[in-house]
């Protein structure tokens, strides 16, 4: 049996997950983490009154085999360092990690031999994508992302654009950084990594969407993945859950343990 603690628990991906490790018997639900909540009793959020429901870190005694985290960009990182100090395994859905900051978890899991993920994105079609793309940047020198989401994501790049502009720059290891000109007095051309534009979209009736566009000389490539229902990602986080309890260190990426 795998214990789990869900932080970020009452978010819409939080909501999914509960779902997931609720229904999964080889999973156990040992708590929920939300600074923001107000209420600590289990059934005021849907839940088994078994679950402890958190809003401060020292109230959490007893860590739970893992840390699995849907919460904010701007807590994220603080709940994966607690985590990993309290010997609970992180599974980071939640984007917004600077590379900085995913460099310095990994440090401080693997120095524990702790088993851990961060992925920019739990779906299976979005990591095909992303491996169709870096293959791709091997024969074509020019690419631009567009990423589409709902209204309320807060991050900009999402992490899964920044995570395939990546993958094709370190396929390519080209870096023609392309700042802004006077041509370009809106940043209409987008954000820049390493000289790849990223266009990300905000909007009503998006869930997850992404496309790279490959150009070359007289022809183009469009490798797109669309994501029409949340549910999608549980199959990626059943499959983070069981491998990390079999890792000792902490990876980047769903195709590190697919």
């Amino acid at each position: 049996m795998i214990s789990v603690i869900i932080a970020g628990f009452n978010g819409a991906m939080g909501q999914k997950a509960v779902q997931l490790v609720t229904t999964t018997p080889t999973f156990q639900l040992v708590g929920v983490f939300n600074p923001h909540v107000t209420s600590r009793r289990a059934t005021d959020y849907g839940l088994d009154g078994a679950v402890t429901v958190y809003n401060d870190f020292q109230q959490i005694m007893t860590p739970a085999d893992v840390w699995l985290d849907f919460s904010t960009p701007s807590g994220v990182a603080r709940n994966a360092q607690f985590a990993i100090a309290r010997g609970m395994r992180p599974v980071i859905g939640t984007s917004g990690l600077t590379e900085g900051q995913q460099q310095a978890l990994q440090e401080a899991a693997n120095a524990r031999q702790l088993g851990g993920i961060i992925a920019p994105n739990f779906g299976v079609t979005a990591v095909l994508m992303m491996k169709f793309a870096q293959q791709a940047a091997t024969y074509l020198q020019r690419a631009e992302i567009i990423e589409y989401h709902h209204e309320d994501k807060r991050d900009a790049p999402s992490g899964t654009a920044l995570n395939t502009a990546r993958l094709i720059h370190e396929a390519q290891q080209i870096d023609e950084p392309q700042p802004a000109t006077e041509q370009d007095s809106l940043g209409a051309r987008g954000g820049d990594y390493h000289g790849i534009k990223i266009h990300a979209v905000r909007l009503p009736g998006f869930v997850a969407d992404e496309e790279v566009i490959f150009g070359g000389p007289g022809e183009t490539l469009t490798i797109k993945q669309s994501t029409t229902d949340r549910q999608s990602f549980m199959t990626g986080v059943r499959l983070a859950i069981t491998a990390v309890m079999q890792r000792q260190d902490l990876v980047i990426g769903l195709e590190k343990i697919l």
